[in-house]
């Protein structure tokens, strides 16, 4: 039994204030617990938690190129397991080096079967480098190199299904939380960790600097991409979804307007087609997953 008392990311690290990252990996670190080696790949998470000769881990912990750390991996995986050894091997990566730039790699040692965890902290962009668009970045979203303007809503394309191309790789475990819902996560976290297997959990981790909000507000921020239905909390097992978070669900509206990305939407006119589009993603994925609450009409009494 893993103890969540323990705090194997601590404090002091250099994060923005109100970073959704540095809260996902306290949350990883609570679930996975000191028999753990991590391997991270470059990133916002790399570069604020291990400003050398200092760092925030208390565990082994390995920094791997941006595109490899799923190869660096699966090497120590195997090598534990030619030792007989038993500590646990989880990779932490944000979207840019989970989505993009590290595929190959990750698919290559999910194909191969190695037994370890895939956590891609996502928080839609590569922001340590000044806010590029990645695979995971929503639609409309402004970046610096999906800019909006006269001539663009920002980006042009919808964010990359992940899970479901780790899932038809043959994953036992993929699971989607967020940082919004904590125990959600650890849950997810320790269950991927206790799965034999290479298992990926995506956790949604709003950025304050990278999305244009007050930093007090990312948890609510996290909390509306899922009451939206823009971000659906779910667990798949072998290939069929186990267990899916429903909502009553919101208005996409009220979580765009809380974010300067898609300030663009809003003024100097309201962009009705745009908005609209973000909604038919959010009700697709409704209808998906099956994540709406649906109310019981009230029973009519029978007059006189």
């Amino acid at each position: 039994m893993v103890d969540k008392t323990l705090e194997l990311f601590d404090c002091g690290h250099r994060a923005c204030g109100g970073c959704g990252p540095a809260l996902a990996a306290r949350l990883i670190m609570k679930a996975a617990g000191t028999d753990t080696i991590v391997v991270s790949a470059t990133g916002c998470m790399e570069v604020f938690s291990t400003p050398y000769p200092e760092t925030a881990w208390k565990v082994p912990w390995i920094h791997s190129l941006f595109e490899n750390a799923a190869a660096v991996a699966s090497g120590v995986e195997a090598a534990l397991k030619k030792q007989g050894r038993s500590e646990k091997v989880v990779v932490i990566g944000g979207d840019g080096a989970t989505f993009d730039i590290g595929m190959l790699c990750i698919s290559g040692a999910f194909e191969r079967g190695h037994d370890f965890t895939y956590i891609c902290y996502d928080n839609e962009a590569y922001m340590n480098t000044g806010i590029q668009r990645s695979g995971a970045t929503p639609l409309d979203a402004h970046t610096t190199t999906s800019p909006a303007g006269k001539c663009s809503t920002g980006n042009r394309r919808p964010k990359k299904d992940m899970p479901a191309i780790l899932a038809a790789h043959g994953a036992p475990y993929v699971a989607t939380t967020s940082i919004a819902y904590p125990n959600d996560l650890m849950q997810k976290v320790e269950r991927a960790i206790e799965t034999k297997g290479p298992c990926y959990v995506q956790i949604h981790a709003p950025c304050p600097t990278g999305w244009g909000y007050e930093g007090d507000r990312t948890m609510v921020m996290g909390k509306l991409a899922v009451e939206t239905g823009l971000f659906v909390l779910f667990e798949q097992t072998d290939g069929t979804v186990t267990r899916v978070k429903k909502v009553m669900r919101k208005p996409v509206e009220e979580y765009l307007k809380g974010q300067k990305r898609f300030a663009h939407l809003f003024k100097p006119t309201r962009n009705e087609a745009e908005i609209a589009r973000i909604q038919a993603t959010a009700d697709r994925n409704a209808e998906k997953f099956g994540i709406d609450i649906k109310l019981k009409k009230p029973v009519e009494k029978p007059e006189g």
